[in-house]
């Protein structure tokens, strides 16, 4: 069993960020290849099918691969908003089959990775504009636990944040709520255990996750929900096919549509 050690932290916080706009949820993992992406567009997908509004955002600033997986050829994207080219309402592109909208980012862009403050903000104030247009504004967070990453998920409303059972996945996830804990953001935390051989094992690493962030922080995240691994996971990320379209009769699809209605439930009603 995986033991995540740490010296037990101050538990005092201070509150630096304004109120967070409403239904902005922000979709976030310490660790890259614990399936975020894929999560989020599901997400978008799933609530999509329950009949909400929803725009997917690709946050991840540099290295954005949501259109790659949705083999969606934007016209328009990110860096349009950035460059001044455009307003974030403009480079919005309509995902037909999932019923969600897209803003695509630009992978490669080593400029958008290191964006200024001041720029971080412009764009979070955007999407705070066009947010009365939807019931939900889900942003792709990158993998890790930068400067641009932590300032956007203090700014959503809600932040998912995606673990596996691996070591290292449970330990960066640990870091990352860490991180949010001492920031003073760490309410609006939940977690999603993804790729988990069973029920049994899901609940086994989020009770790993949760007893360090008790022992150490004397806080501890809720538990979102659980995704079973499928193959056919990857093998609809290989085809750039929507899981839920794919496969919807699957463990796994039933548990990405449940954690859909939860959200639907308890963030956007």
């Amino acid at each position: 069993m995986t033991t995540i050690t740490e010296t037990p932290q101050n538990t005092n916080t201070v509150q630096t960020e304004p109120k967070r706009a409403q239904r902005l949820i922000a979709v976030a993992s310490g660790k890259g290849g614990v399936g975020k992406t894929w999560f989020s567009i599901g997400l978008a997908h799933a609530l999509s099918k329950l009949g909400k509004k929803v725009l997917l955002f690709d946050g991840d600033l540099g290295l954005a691969n949501v259109d790659v997986q949705l083999g969606l050829m934007a016209k328009r994207d990110l860096s349009d908003v950035i460059e001044g080219n455009l307003g974030m309402a403009r480079v919005i592109e309509h995902h037909t089959e999932g019923g969600f909208d897209v803003i695509a980012g630009r992978s490669g862009q080593g400029a958008l990775a290191s964006l200024p403050l001041p720029r971080l903000q412009e764009i979070v104030e955007q999407l705070r504009m066009i947010l009365k247009d939807y019931d939900a504004i889900i942003i792709d967070l990158g993998a890790g636990i930068d400067r641009t990453v932590r300032y956007m998920s203090a700014s959503a409303d809600t932040t998912f944040v995606v673990s596996t059972d691996e070591p290292t996945s449970l330990t960066d996830a640990y870091a990352y709520i860490k991180l949010s804990h001492a920031a003073g953001h760490a309410d609006n935390i939940r977690v999603v255990i993804n790729q988990t051989g069973s029920e049994k094992e899901g609940m086994a690493t989020y009770a790993t996750l949760s007893k360090a962030c008790q022992n150490f922080l004397k806080f501890t995240p809720p538990l979102m929900g659980l995704i079973r691994q499928d193959k056919r996971v990857r093998e609809a990320i290989r085809a750039q096919a929507l899981f839920l379209t794919r496969s919807p009769n699957t463990e796994t699809a039933q548990d990405l549509e449940g954690i859909a209605a939860k959200v639907a439930q308890e963030t956007l009603a």
